[in-house]
């Protein structure tokens, strides 16, 4: 999560450029007042994109943006099934919900991601696309899903808000499905405050959301911006230039980010295996980013006990345990949609209860104190 913890002299460049170049924040037009061709969010766009191995890649406003600009590309009808995972941010399946698409929530496995073998049981011929999590940097078995949504010709799109730079066998996390979205938030490896990014395999969804996410402007060069023609309607998800220049600065950090996230995981890791705990499942084929270490306890009594010892001692955790209710759709009952669905919404994810309710999520930081992995160890000693 430490994009935010290498913020400085290279933002503030690539900020003061915007003004030594005419002033505009706006991602595109204005030609006549620009000096040296600058467009941020254009770079932005063409440097991520060659980053992470696709061929077009868009920015806009933010991780939910990303999501819900992706869903309209794909078309798909009033009413059709989205699956995605009942471990995630809510905004996975608000965006679903914008979208005026029915969510259907399918379990966790060990991976606290999506559950193949449930995926299987939940898709009927309403099922248009599914949406996978890189939940907290780690992916789920990709190899399985995609397998299964090949079958019945089902889209895949990944939430890779807290994945971005991870891999799946030789492929970026984000590129494996036909479409990946990434957030760039306060909390994120790289960060623009706010902001996402997505990219695309196929030029038509990529046509469609740049439109959609811009009130349906085509960008027709050939007039004006206020005569430009559209194809269809859409709405204001985009990203301005202030927003396009961190977020070049920040790209240039990314792998330094992950490095220092994979050193200090490890170490951490290493300390605390000797208290014989058990660690989230990493798939064979995940490269994760390292975002954070996650493991299970007992049950949900000993997980507040641990999380109350760490505090004490200054060490936070992360969603697990102490903000499920923001990442776990049990929760969600104020969401009409989903109260349809599921008659009893808090029994509804058994499974994926018996692992969120009794892990434990330790952030990881590029700037970790060496004493960290001692009082982290410490702590749950005098608990476990």
């Amino acid at each position: 999560m430490p994009g935010y913890e290498l913020i400085g002299k290279e933002e503030k460049r690539q900020l003061n450029s915007i003004f030594l170049n005419g002033g505009i924040f706006f991602r595109q037009g204005f030609e006549g007042l620009r000096k040296k061709n600058s467009f941020k969010v254009l770079e932005f766009e063409k440097k991520f994109s060659k980053y992470i191995g696709s061929k077009y890649a868009l920015a806009v406003s933010s991780g939910t943006a990303a999501l819900r600009v992706a869903l309209a590309s794909l078309k798909l009808k009033k009413g059709d099934e989205v699956i995605t995972q009942s471990f995630t941010f809510v905004a996975t399946v608000e965006a679903i919900i914008e979208s005026r698409l029915t969510p259907v929530c399918c379990d966790v496995d060990e991976t606290l991601n999506m559950d193949p073998d449930q995926l299987k049981k939940l898709i009927t011929k309403n099922t248009k696309a599914v949406i996978v999590v890189h939940m907290l940097g780690v992916s789920p078995e990709m190899d399985k899903i995609q397998k299964i949504c090949k079958k019945f010709n089902i889209s895949i799109i990944e939430d890779t808000a807290w994945g971005c730079g991870g891999y799946f066998g030789k492929s970026r996390l984000g590129t494996l499905g036909r479409i990946g979205t990434y957030s760039f938030d306060f909390a994120k490896a790289i960060t623009t405050g706010e902001g996402g990014m997505i990219v695309f395999k196929k030029k038509k969804d990529f046509d469609r959301a740049k439109a959609w996410h811009d009130h349906g402007h085509e960008n027709n060069p050939k007039v004006p911006r206020w005569e430009d023609t559209r194809s269809s309607s859409g709405f204001n998800y985009r990203m301005t230039e202030l927003q396009g220049a961190i977020g070049l600065a920040q790209l240039k950090k990314l792998e330094k980010v992950l490095k220092f996230q994979r050193l200090n995981k490890n170490k951490i890791e290493k300390k605390i295996k000797k208290l014989n705990l058990k660690f989230r499942k990493v798939p064979k084929k995940n490269i994760d980013t390292c975002d954070a270490l996650i493991f299970f306890v007992k049950d949900k009594s000993l997980a507040k006990r641990c999380r109350k010892s760490l505090n004490m001692n200054g060490i936070q955790t992360k969603i697990l345990p102490e903000a499920s209710t923001w990442h776990f759709s049990k929760y969600w009952s104020h969401m009409p949609e989903l109260k349809k669905k599921y008659k009893n919404l808090k029994r509804s994810f058994i499974k994926s209860e018996s692992y969120i309710n009794r892990a434990i999520s330790i952030p990881i930081y590029v700037k970790m104190n060496n004493e960290v992995p001692n009082i982290i160890y410490k702590s749950l000693k005098r608990i476990i």
